[in-house]
């Protein structure tokens, strides 16, 4: 039988990820002085998310996450930025299997591979595809949504790279590495 990709697992994983993803975007944030752009604390959770449960998860807590935060805090959704969460959970969270989060073993070869694919995430993401989704959907001036996806991708960089990273760091210490067992006769 073909296992299914919404597994209890899964499926629990975006439930209280989307949760405290929304807490920590409309709480835990650092204005930049830029308008509509703000340091948020909630993209380290979901690297973390994306890392340790992988891209669905990721890419759910992000879409919903986002949406809820946008619905709540400013009455509808910028829908561009919404689906560019999602985008950063799912294309983090592609390359969970090769960060062994879970296998308890982020070593520093992990925890470089991570930030070289959360650094590329996350530029395109911001930097290319939310500002086009900005013209395309909302008609946006163009220098002001790539100056604000630049700016909101690099201190989202910044605070995935620190903050992200040792998250990460700390979950894989809860976890047993598959080699520190050993069979005794």
């Amino acid at each position: 039988m073909k296992k299914s990709i919404f597994d209890t697992k899964t499926i629990v994983a975006i439930g209280v990820g989307t949760a405290l993803f929304f807490v920590l975007a409309r709480f835990v944030i650092i204005p930049t002085g830029i308008p509509n752009t703000e340091i948020q604390t909630s993209y380290a959770f979901l690297a973390l998310i994306s890392a340790v449960f992988g891209p669905i998860a990721g890419f759910f807590v992000g879409f919903i996450g986002h949406a809820l935060k946008d619905i709540t805090a400013y009455g509808s959704a910028w829908w561009s930025w919404v689906i560019v969460s999602g985008i950063v959970g799912l294309g983090i969270g592609l390359f969970f299997n090769k960060f062994k989060v879970e296998a308890g073993e982020f070593t520093k070869k992990s925890i470089i591979s991570f930030n070289i694919v959360q650094i590329v995430v996350q530029l395109v993401g911001w930097g290319l595809v939310a500002p086009v989704l900005d013209i395309l959907i909302y008609s946006e001036p163009a220098n002001k949504v790539f100056t604000q996806g630049l700016v909101a991708g690099l201190w989202n960089i910044v605070a995935v790279g620190v903050i992200g990273t040792l998250l990460l760091i700390a979950y894989a210490k809860t976890r047993t590495q598959k080699s520190s067992l050993s069979y005794e006769e």
